[in-house]
């Protein structure tokens, strides 16, 4: 994959799409579409596309028609579209831009015109993930921060209470952290705080959320599965933490698991109040435990 990114090329005429192809080739993955159909399925896989040239005039469905499904799905309503168009009318121009293109590229087509403004374009919406990455990971760790996991505790929570799906919440404290820090210094506690991070987030199923709840505690969100599942899954995080030995340093952690209740847990944040009850036992009962 090129380093710059990839451009999904629509347009239902092929010399259309060899022209732009061989303009763009050396220095983007290319992805062509001949249709507004087959675009928005191209959009919609991973890796997404980084910007989208799409041409205005298509049988079945236009481009405005195409641009209005991007606009309306989570995953493609930010990716940038540029629409290529042989008109030059100042009115479907508007229309475009109102409909949510960031530009315009008439034809004929013109190489370093092209070039130009898709560099633009991708330069913005790079600056733009980053903010949105930042927005809701955590600096260190590089997990989903306690913001981000307000947002997808709460969907999580209302969808598994509509449908009545089973879903547990883990919260994991590093044991005696505090220790670490004064003894080794909050450098070597921030690493620590890394491998234990690194460990969660490689041993979860691509539906479950990990992220730091703050200072040296952590949540997992378990999207169908039970309690006796959840402390199963539980204990053999347990168990490779306290074989990680980060920084050469010995370490473990106490688990708090709690199971959606729907007549007991009327908010999210009652499901994770009885979660952190749960910690609370195991350190009471020793640490380095499963409550």
């Amino acid at each position: 994959m090129k380093e710059n990114g990839t451009i999904l090329i629509v347009d239902d005429v092929t010399p259309n799409i060899e022209l732009l192809g061989s303009i763009l080739k050396d220095e983007y993955d290319i992805k062509i579409a001949l249709n507004g159909k087959r675009a928005l399925e191209l959009a919609l896989m991973d890796p997404h596309p980084d910007l989208i040239l799409l041409d205005v005039e298509m049988p079945d469905m236009d481009g405005y028609q195409v641009l209005e499904k991007l606009k309306t799905h989570q995953k493609t309503k930010y990716i940038p579209v540029i629409f290529v168009t042989g008109s030059d009318s100042a009115q479907e121009e508007e229309k475009g831009l109102l409909l949510g293109a960031v530009d315009y590229i008439t034809k004929p087509i013109r190489p370093l015109i092209v070039k130009a403004r898709i560099r633009t374009h991708l330069t913005l919406k790079y600056q733009r993930d980053e903010l949105v990455y930042q927005s809701s990971h955590d600096q260190l760790t590089g997990l989903y921060n306690r913001h981000h996991l307000a947002q997808e505790g709460n969907r999580k929570y209302a969808r598994a209470k509509r449908h009545n799906e089973d879903f547990c919440v883990i919260i994991v404290d590093i044991d005696h952290f505090k220790n670490v820090n004064d003894t080794y210094g909050h450098l070597i506690g921030d690493e620590i705080l890394k491998a234990v991070g690194k460990q969660l987030e490689q041993n979860k199923r691509i539906e479950d959320f990990v992220a730091r709840y703050g200072g040296e505690e952590f949540i997992i969100l378990f999207d169908n599965c039970n309690l006796e599942d959840a402390k199963f899954k539980a204990n053999i995080l347990r168990l490779r933490i306290q074989n990680l030995i980060p920084e050469g340093i010995k370490i473990s952690a106490s688990f708090g698991v709690a199971q959606l209740d729907p007549d007991k847990h009327e908010t999210f944040e009652l499901l994770i109040k009885d979660a952190d009850t749960a910690l609370y036992k195991a350190k009471e009962n020793g640490r380095n435990r499963v409550c």
